[in-house]
Order: C-alpha cells, then structure tokens, then sequence
C-alpha cells in the first residue's frame, strides 16, 4: 500500500505537473566574514595570467603549457563526455520517431492448412512509430535531465580549475627551476674560489709556511662546495624535468632567462571578501553544481513511487502484396499506452531515495569544504605576504653583513691579526647567507603565485578579455 507521503507527493505532482526535486537553496559560507589583512575589495580574476606575469619566458611556457599539457586535455575531454551524456539524457524529454518499413514471407504446410494445400502468405508493412515515450508527469525525466546538466556545468568548472593551477604550476616550477639554477652558479663559483684557495693553501703547506690544520681546513670547505655543486645540479636537472611535463613539450626556442631579483610579478592583489570567492573559483562553483545535480536526482528518486505512464503508437500502411502496400484502405495505426504502478520493490524505491538523500549530503559537505579550502588558501597567502617580505629584507641585510664580514676577516688575516679559521667561517657562513637569499626570494614569488591562484586569477590570458 502506498504511503500518506506518497499519496500526498502523487496529488502535488499531478496538480503542478512539476519536478518533486526539493527547493534548492545554496548552503551558508562556513567561514569568517572577512580575511585576515584584508581591506579592501577586489577581483584578481580581473588580472590575466600576461599581466600578472611579464616575464617573456615565463609567458612563453605557460602558453606552451596551456596547449600541450596533457592533463588539461583531458580535463578538456571531460567536458565533451559531460556534454554528450547531457545530451542523451536530454533526448528522453521528446519523443523518438522511428520509420519503420519490413516484409515478411511464410509457407504453411499442407498439414497445418486450413484449406488442406500448402499456402505462401506475403506481409508489407511501412510505417512511423513511437516507442514506449514517458509521460513525465512526477518530473522524473526533468530532474535527471537538470541533474545531467548540472554535472556537466560541473564539468565545465572543473575544467577551468585545471587551467589556472596549470598556469600557477608552471610558474611555480619555473621560478624553482630558476632559484635552482642561481644557486648552482653560486656553488660553482664558490667551488671554483675555494678550490684556487686549497691550491694555494697546499703550496704554502709544502713550503712549510701553513699548517696541515689550514690545508684541511681549506679542503673540507673545497669539498662542502662540491657536494653542493652537485647536489643542485640534480635538483636543477629534477626541476626542468618537471617544467617539461607541466609545458607538455620540450623547452625549446624560449626567450632568455633572467635571475629571481628580476622577476617583476605583480603582488598587490586585493583579497576582498570571501563572499566573492563563491563567484570567482571555478572549484566552487564546480562543487555547487554537484550539490544541484544531487538534488535534483532526489527529485528523480521521489518520483519513481509513483505510476510511470509510458506511449507506444505507429501509424502507417500493411498489404500482403507490394504493389498494394499504398493502395486506399492499407492504411494500420496502434495506440499502446501503459501505465506501471509499483506495489512491491523490496524497498528498491526507499534504498535509492536514502541513497540521493545522503550524496545530496556529501555533496553539501564536499561544497562547504571547497569554501573552507578556499578560505584558508587566501588567509595563508595573505598572512604570509607581509611577513615573507620583511623575511627578503632580513635575508639581504644578513647577506650584506656576511659580505662585510669576510672583507674585515680578510684584511685582519692578512695583519696577521686574526687565523685563517676566521676567514673560512666567514666564507661558509657567505654562502649560505646567498643561497638563503635566493630560497627567501623564490618564497616571496610562489606566495604572491599562491594568492593569484587562491583568489581565481589565471583563468583569462590578459587584461579586459
């Protein structure tokens, strides 16, 4: 027996003759009102990726990328299947037409005759007919038909995020592989330095004017050098590998490179309000596309309780001979209407509307985790952007001060003031305090990628399009 909810969603579906999908009503934000720092409003979307990013070379990959990355072109294709299945879905909302024409010869025994002789029976037929076409009077069709489609916007969303990581992932390898290639030169010279500085401190050994303990020393910093040489010239090699898979194709015919110092990449981008993230990040918005296609199979799921009213028809003309199969008074039609009330499932019906009920919760969950995702992309970013950049100005005083340093240490060894140990740990301290530098440089960039990429920009190539 049919329950009074039923009953009472069979009287609304049938004096509405709309879809049974609850109201869609987009879920509260589960974050602050406001971002940290934040106090100003604005639209990073509004910034293209050429804008953002003025560095010829850099451009150049990112274009290359964009053309070539084979994750991207599957994320294309995503699109195209969602699209197709949206447009199969969509063909159950209109009837199916079909011309049919057949023939068909038999012969009857003699024995099975009425007439007691053998008989050949001939049949033509030529028709149109519709076959099994739902009445969609519960809104079943319809709601799959939105659900369909909301995935497929979904998909398209989906799409769009993959293009602006793609664009801040490749410029993120690419910074790395520069901050890689400025510190390996700076291995290299220092190597080179210190190895001109053992070969002199071996001459002085042999001639008795130094100490083997100066000889060692100056070959621990020799060798200290190698093994950074080499162990940035791997991470070198790693980080344009990497920029190759993201590019898609090789790095060839590129503008020239310039030193992180150079990189003039815009980072005062206003945050705004995380309201506007809901309008600007395509992973978002993809979410709650998922969210609308969950509820509108509640919709599908509500409506398979009730009767399924289905129509199967053909007109058209039958003979027994082909030169009458258009003559007056061939003419045939039928007329099949069907209805399929269910009775008993064994729950199959409940199951699967527990079962829309629930994904229309995870999808709920997953579109509230988006936000907070989001959320915490841009708070990270903005917190770290006033911080990073006194960090850069720290990094650079402490350079300047170690270069000072091992210019006193130098003088004061030379007065025979101070040992050669002094000059030594000046020249260790000198390099890291470089590549230190280099490191707090590539953070300030990937920070400022970061934000871009948080608060939606990458999606167009320049400004105004």
């Amino acid at each position: 027996m049919i329950k009074q909810p039923v009953l009472s969603l069979l009287a609304a579906g049938v004096l509405s003759a709309c879809s049974l999908a609850p109201t869609y009503e987009r879920p509260e934000a589960p974050v602050a009102s406001s971002f940290p720092t934040a106090t100003q409003a604005g639209d990073a979307t509004l910034t293209g990726w050429r804008n953002f990013f003025p560095d010829q070379r850099l451009q150049a990959l990112i274009a290359a990328a964009l053309e070539n990355n084979r994750d991207l072109r599957v994320a294309a294709l995503r699109i195209e299947e969602a699209r197709a299945q949206y447009g199969v879905q969509s063909a159950d909302l209109l009837p199916n037409l079909n011309v049919n024409a057949g023939a068909s010869r038999s012969r009857t025994p003699a024995a099975l005759s009425i007439t007691g002789a053998s008989t050949v029976n001939n049949s033509y037929q030529v028709g149109l007919g519709l076959a099994a076409f739902e009445l969609d009077f519960f809104g079943r069709v319809r709601s799959l038909n939105n659900a369909a489609l909301a995935q497929y916007l979904a998909s398209e969303e989906a799409g769009r995020a993959a293009r602006i990581s793609l664009v801040a992932e490749v410029a993120k390898a690419y910074l790395a592989e520069r901050a890689f290639e400025e510190q390996y030169e700076l291995a290299r010279k220092t190597y080179e330095s210190r190895e001109s500085a053992y070969r002199l401190a071996k001459q002085r050994f042999d001639v008795g004017a130094s100490s083997a303990l100066d000889l060692r020393q100056n070959e621990t910093l020799m060798q200290s050098a190698r093994v950074s040489l080499a162990t940035l010239a791997r991470q070198r090699a790693q980080a344009a590998n990497a920029l190759t898979l993201l590019v898609g194709s090789p790095l060839a015919d590129l503008p020239a490179a310039h030193g992180l110092s150079e990189q003039n990449i815009v980072t005062e981008i206003p945050a705004g309000l995380p309201s506007d993230l809901l309008e600007r990040r395509p992973d978002i918005r993809a979410a709650e596309q998922r969210l609308r296609a969950a509820n509108a199979n509640i919709g599908a799921a509500r409506a398979a309780f009730f009767p399924r009213i289905s129509l199967t028809a053909s007109t058209g003309t039958a003979s027994n001979d082909l030169s009458g199969l258009f003559e007056s008074g061939s003419r045939t039609w039928s007329f099949v209407p069907q209805l399929v009330l269910p009775i008993f499932d064994a729950g199959r019906n409940s199951a699967n509307l527990n079962l829309a009920d629930v994904r229309r919760n995870i999808a709920v969950a997953d579109y509230e985790r988006s936000i907070q995702t989001a959320f915490r992309e841009v708070s990270d970013a903005l917190v770290g952007r006033a911080a990073i950049d006194e960090q850069v100005d720290a990094q650079r005083a402490v350079l300047e001060a170690q270069a000072e340093r091992l210019k006193l240490a130098e003088l004061r060894y030379q007065s025979g003031v101070a040992s050669s140990l002094d000059v030594l740990d000046a020249q260790r301290e000198l390099f890291s305090a470089q590549q230190a530098l280099v490191q707090a440089r590539l953070l300030r960039l990937t920070n400022a990628i970061d934000l871009y990429r948080a608060l939606g920009g990458g999606l167009v190539e320049a400004t105004g399009k």
